[in-house]
């Protein structure tokens, strides 16, 4: 008998995370950012399974973690526009030609460039970090179910290749350890070219198993449209795509705050309805397809409620979402977008928790 409320639908995973991410570049405060950062974090670790996919958090992680140490890499050595009067140290300053002028290699280093830059990377970390979490919770498989029938070619191709990464992964580690139990050698280059060959071979077989099962399913087949029909769907998918990177770049500047949101929504009606008539060149049937339950609509309405509020929150007081460092202070904590905030651990308690290994199946009374 089918459970009435299984696993939260992917889609509302990336809702979720993707109205993280845009909560996280509407501020530059350390203490916001460093509660989305925890309440993703906290929502991976009760609710990721133990499938190859789920490990990639600790990857973007680390990712996350490198884009900040280069940020401040480049405001020490490359300098920063930002005027400071601490002094931290003072580098070697290379002359440059006078083409380059603006540009500096060298000198000095104060405290103010350097919180700076650890907001303007905090930043950045802080949104990889959200689209880590999709990735770990998200069932690439089950998203490509998802998908409508004009997109499912190119979504085999893109869950293709984000599961070979983690395969390969799993494919190293686990010859790795027979090696060990065999007592040869897993480290050095001699390790690893023995480690290599039996990798490839395995890769190599599992893309001629999923060409085959691909083939045997009619996999690219489609059926024959009117060239109206084809006209139709083309503009209004690329006028739908182009007009929902115009209006995401309104919404994220402040200038164009007035007709980001309109020409947003117009584009992605635009686009949904070519999707749907480019659909119907490959038709095709789902098995037991994902429904969109209550929980989902939950999971999905956290995330944009985080980043509808931390928007308003910087539109009506942006001191507090961005805090100055010239003079250089503590940054504070706001009260009610940190409240707003912790809408994020929403699916922590609504989303059902994965089992992190199969269940045995049970005898029959």
């Amino acid at each position: 008998m089918r459970k009435p409320y299984g696993p939260v639908h992917p889609g509302a995973w990336w809702l979720w995370s993707l109205g993280l991410g845009t909560a996280a570049t509407r501020t530059t405060n350390p203490l916001l950012l460093a509660l989305l950062i925890a309440a993703a974090g906290y929502v991976v670790a009760t609710h990721r399974t133990a499938a190859p996919w789920a490990r990639s958090y600790a990857a973007f992680a680390k990712l996350a973690l490198a884009v900040l140490v280069i940020r401040l890499v480049f405001a020490v050595v490359l300098g920063s526009p930002v005027p400071g009067t601490h002094v931290i140290a003072t580098l070697p300053e290379v002359p440059l030609p006078h083409w380059a002028q603006g540009i500096r290699l060298g000198g000095r280093v104060t405290a103010e460039a350097l919180v700076f830059a650890l907001y303007d990377g905090l930043k950045l970390a802080t949104l990889l970090i959200c689209v880590g979490a999709a990735n770990a919770l998200a069932n690439p498989a089950r998203l490509l179910k998802s998908l409508p029938g004009a997109l499912h070619e190119t979504g085999v191709a893109v869950v293709v290749a984000l599961t070979f990464a983690p395969n390969l992964i799993a494919d190293v580690q686990r010859l790795r350890a027979a090696r060990r139990l065999r007592g040869r050698p897993d480290h050095g280059i001699r390790g690893l070219l023995q480690v290599g060959l039996p990798v490839l071979e395995g890769a190599l077989e599992r893309s001629v198993a999923l060409a085959a099962s691909m083939d045997a399913r009619g996999y690219g087949r489609s059926v024959e449209v009117s060239a109206s029909v084809r006209r139709t769907t083309a503009a209004l998918t690329l006028g739908g795509l182009l007009g929902v990177c115009v209006g995401t770049y309104g919404l994220l500047t402040a200038d164009g705050g007035t007709y980001g949101l309109p020409v947003l929504l117009v584009s992605v009606a635009a686009a949904l309805a070519g999707l749907r008539l480019g659909g119907r060149r490959s038709p095709r049937t789902r098995y037991r397809p994902d429904s969109w339950n209550a929980r989902a609509w939950l999971v999905a309405a956290s995330g944009v409620a985080v980043a509808a509020l931390l928007a308003l929150a910087g539109a009506r007081d942006p001191a507090a979402l961005h805090p100055g460092v010239v003079p250089l202070t503590a940054p504070g904590l706001p009260l009610w977008p940190a409240a707003a905030e912790l809408l994020a651990l929403v699916p922590a308690f609504v989303a059902p928790k994965a089992p992190k290994t199969p269940e045995a199946p049970k005898e029959p009374s």
